[in-house]
């Protein structure tokens, strides 16, 4: 892609589906396969019971605080109903 340089730092906004119980869990991280892995393996204590997860969604912002920003707003109730209707053909696809 032009202007993207691999010494620019990313940060990313991510939803994790639970396999365990289908719920979902809305997270921030600069580095999205180490957290992933470390959600997997059961290092963060919150999410450690509800493993395994899959990633279903996820955003790249270049700047930290649009990225934290955009996670809090994806924790609210307007942001989940906002991932609802983004991933309704994910939705309809699980649900067969």
């Amino acid at each position: 892609m032009p202007g993207v340089t691999n010494s620019k730092m990313f940060f990313y906004v991510y939803v994790l589906e639970s396999q365990k119980d289908k719920e979902n869990y809305v997270g921030f991280t600069t580095d999205i396969r180490k957290r992933i892995e470390e959600h997997n393996k059961g290092l963060n204590f919150s999410t450690r019971p509800r493993r395994p997860f899959k990633l279903i969604y996820c955003e790249l912002c270049t700047n930290e605080n649009d990225a934290r920003r955009r996670e809090r707003y994806l924790k609210t109730t307007r942001g989940r109903r906002f991932l609802v209707k983004r991933l309704i053909s994910y939705y309809a696809s699980s649900n067969l």
